[in-house]
């Protein structure tokens, strides 16, 4: 077993472990707990936080240990804030709850939609808000988020307005199916690889949309430890450009650490990979239609 891959995060300066961990695995969480899982990847070595300001209390169960590992982590978070006002109240609010004076990253959480990008890139918008908030120091890099079909096309719109130093997207073996997906999410890697714009990618180990009926920690349903997941793993990071988010089910956290130290640098076989669709019932969870929307 091996140290987890780790990558520099675009031009941010910052060398990140591949494996993201994803602080939404916190919201819902006891501080007790909150605390093992922390140190959890504290120990396996990942050193890079993607929380939000809506992930129920996650940003209140880091607070902790940023207080004595704010140094150890790159720490990012989100806004659904359009407005300048919303977004930089909202920013605001996520640095007191966390307990520290600058984040390392603030994104613009599901820029997707029309009427919300136009609002967000007005002279009185979001987007002008929290670069204003990166020369104060309160940020030091902004990115942009999304999920469903069109993000890869609306991250390439966003990047032509502004310097956005990140992104993240949805991408799983069961969407290279979707071959107007997959083009849009090769132009979007092409552009962001050769300008240094780091690339995240979410939905990784999802198997499909939960029934309504099911008890859940994220809103679909993941694969269970094994071998798919480990490939699901190995999928991703077999892009050597690649940030992989971890799923908001914290369970899963130890298969998916490690799944990444024993990646190896070669991609799953494909027959493989089409064999565990076929049997787990491995599906995307966006079809462009009635799965485009989250929750």
């Amino acid at each position: 077993m091996t140290e987890l891959p780790h990558l520099p995060f675009g031009r941010t300066g910052h060398t990140s472990s591949r494996v993201i961990f994803g602080a939404a695995a916190l919201g819902g969480m006891s501080q007790r707990r909150a605390d093992a899982t922390l140190e959890l990847i504290t120990e396996a070595g990942i050193n890079h936080i993607d929380t939000a300001a809506m992930y129920g209390d996650s940003e209140i169960r880091l607070h902790d240990f940023l207080q004595s590992h704010r140094d150890d982590v790159f720490l990012a978070t989100k806004t659904r804030g359009r407005t300048a006002e919303d977004a930089r109240a909202e920013l605001e609010r996520s640095l007191e709850r966390m307990g520290v004076d600058t984040v390392d990253l603030i994104q613009l959480h599901s820029l997707v939609e029309e009427d919300e990008w136009q609002t967000a890139f007005r002279d009185d918008g979001a987007v002008a808000a929290l670069f204003a908030a990166r020369d104060e120091g309160l940020v030091r890099h902004v990115g942009v988020t999304g999920h469903g079909l069109r993000i890869p096309k609306m991250h390439l719109r966003s990047l032509a307005k502004a310097p956005f130093s990140s992104v993240l997207f949805p991408w799983s073996h069961a969407m290279t199916e979707q071959p107007e997906y997959v083009a849009d999410v090769n132009r979007l890697t092409t552009h962001c690889h050769a300008e240094g714009i780091a690339l995240q990618t979410i939905k990784s180990v999802a198997r499909c949309r939960w029934d309504d009926t099911d008890p859940h920690f994220s809103w679909y349903e993941p694969l269970a430890p094994g071998d798919a997941l480990r490939r699901a793993v190995e999928f991703v990071l077999a892009d050597p450009r690649l940030f992989l988010n971890t799923t908001s089910d914290a369970r899963l956290l130890p298969a998916i650490i490690e799944a990444a130290q024993r990646f190896d640098g070669r991609a799953p076989d494909a027959a493989l990979l089409a064999q565990d669709r076929a049997e787990h019932g491995i599906v995307s969870l966006f079809d462009g239609g009635v799965l485009e929307g989250t929750r």
